[in-house]
């Protein structure tokens, strides 16, 4: 017996996804709304390489033979080692002082990309994901924080979520080192136990951020119940202080840092509140935990407040849809001087999927095209149906002519019907020899055989079907497309 010759399965790497027609329109209706919020605040556009090396993002330095924790690295032909970037900002910062004598300080801009992430992926999770960011490089004022928040709040409204069902809240980071500061932690896992801890608020409360201060807390809620997550071992008093800052009451922390991020904070609120962003829009919450890695300043966060469907129709709150901060780091370790940073990223993919649920988005969808059907394969009658083709592309009309085996018309009609097309467009010998084209409303069609019991009854009705010249059919066709728009309105 002959062996079956060998073939490559078929198989998408894990976390990974194939993007289809109706998704990556809606991403691009989406995209188009989001640039045009960055464009009118005088921001312009950028694009950096998804590869940059390794040691330029930072935060992943090559210490082993490969360096792949958290980053998908390859190694080129000089044996420098590239990485795929992990967000937007790093390249940024690159690109910023690489062509810093070049640069127009502030440089205001922005930039839409995949970023990838070599992390272990999960229900939500995903290796590679689209953000959209914008940035201002060389603003050292709070002014620039501010701005961002204000256009966040502004993008938010142009994806038509409503007041109310989103805020964007701002902390400040030399806050956090203050109370860091006042409790008198100074090693770095303590700290970062504690901001986790304090970074739980919404999700289990005063009394949970308290466990997660000082011994641990149990999962289940009760000792012995699920799993225990160690806590930042603070005693009463200290984990007191920061229950009281979370709560908003830390005007007893006078120390130098605290005071200033307050300050900052302060004048943040001032400026959005005196250009109409209340607090129901841009609101002060000091449980804001983001970017401990590189954050120096304000940070802020876009979280969705509205329960939305899931994917699954569980009614959920989607929370974070994006974050940003001052970062005057970033470019200064290429430099070796300062340079102040603020900037904002969307998570496309996520904030999508929370427009879609909402019927934001996606409801618009391209019209399929209309199919203009082959009837005869003779070079006449081919030359005829590439013409209407061409004739309603060049009014601006969607239309592809079949390409598929045309001796099989009811293979034609199925086709049309598994595209969606709106219209057909059928011309045999008789009708070539009287110039005319019969239009068949594949719409209507569909309506109307549903209410047609026999064959008979079909033929007579002529379902949805009429003839006219060849030069009517590109006013005809308009006309029938309007008719359905206005009957599926």
């Amino acid at each position: 017996m002959a062996k079956k010759a060998d073939k490559t399965r078929a198989r998408l790497p894990r976390g990974f996804v194939d993007r289809h027609a109706s998704d990556i329109r809606a991403v691009d209706e989406m995209c188009a709304k989001i640039r045009e919020v960055y464009e009118r605040y005088g921001f312009d556009p950028v694009e950096t390489p998804i590869f940059e090396y390794t040691d330029a993002l930072g935060k992943f330095l090559p210490d082993q033979d490969r360096p792949n924790e958290g980053v998908f690295s390859v190694q080129d032909d000089d044996e420098q080692w590239l990485s795929l970037r992990y967000d937007l900002t790093a390249p940024l910062a690159r690109h910023v002082a690489e062509n810093f004598n070049d640069i127009q300080l502030p440089y205001r801009t922005y930039r839409a990309g995949y970023v990838f992430r070599n992390e272990k992926p999960g229900p939500g999770r995903f290796r590679q994901f689209m953000q959209f960011d914008a940035d201002t490089v060389g603003a050292p004022g709070v002014a620039a924080d501010a701005e961002m928040c204000m256009m966040m709040a502004d993008v938010m409204e142009a994806l038509g979520i409503a007041r109310g069902d989103y805020v964007i809240r701002v902390n400040n980071r030399k806050v956090l080192d203050g109370v860091m500061e006042a409790i008198g932690v100074t090693d770095e896992a303590q700290k970062l136990t504690v901001l986790r801890a304090i970074d739980k608020l919404d999700k289990f409360g005063p009394e949970g951020v308290k466990l997660l201060l000082g011994e641990g807390r149990w999962d289940g809620g009760k000792e012995g119940e699920g799993d225990f997550t160690k806590g930042a071992g603070l005693d009463e008093a200290n984990a007191q202080i920061v229950l009281d800052y979370v709560d908003g009451n830390a005007h007893q922390l006078d120390n130098e840092t605290f005071q200033a991020g307050a300050s900052e904070l302060a004048q943040i609120e001032s400026l959005c509140r005196a250009a109409g962003y209340d607090e129901s829009r841009i609101n002060i919450d000091p449980s804001v935990v983001r970017g401990l890695e590189y954050y120096t300043g304000p940070v802020f966060e876009a979280e969705l407040t509205a329960e939305i469907p899931n994917e699954k129709g569980e009614i959920v709150r989607f929370g974070s849809v994006g974050g940003g901060g001052r970062y005057d780091g970033l470019v200064s370790r290429f430099r070796g001087q300062p340079v102040p940073a603020t900037g904002f990223s969307i998570g496309v993919s996520r904030l999508a999927t929370a427009l879609k649920n909402l019927g934001k988005l996606g409801q618009d969808p391209v019209l399929p095209p209309v199919l203009i059907t082959v009837m005869d394969g003779d070079t006449e009658a081919m030359a005829k149906y590439q013409q209407f083709t061409q004739k309603l592309r060049t009014a601006g009309i969607r239309a592809e002519m079949y390409q598929g085996n045309w001796k099989k018309f009811g293979n034609q009609l199925k086709y049309a019907d598994r595209r969606g097309s709106p219209l057909a467009i059928i011309q045999g010998a008789d009708e070539r020899a009287n110039g005319e084209v019969q239009i068949k409303d594949l719409i209507e069609g569909k309506k109307l055989s549903a209410e047609i019991e026999s064959n008979e009854e079909w033929r007579e009705a002529r379902v949805a079907q009429l003839t006219v010249s060849e030069d009517e059919l590109v006013e005809t066709v308009r006309k029938m497309l309007a008719a359905q728009a206005g009957g599926a309105a």
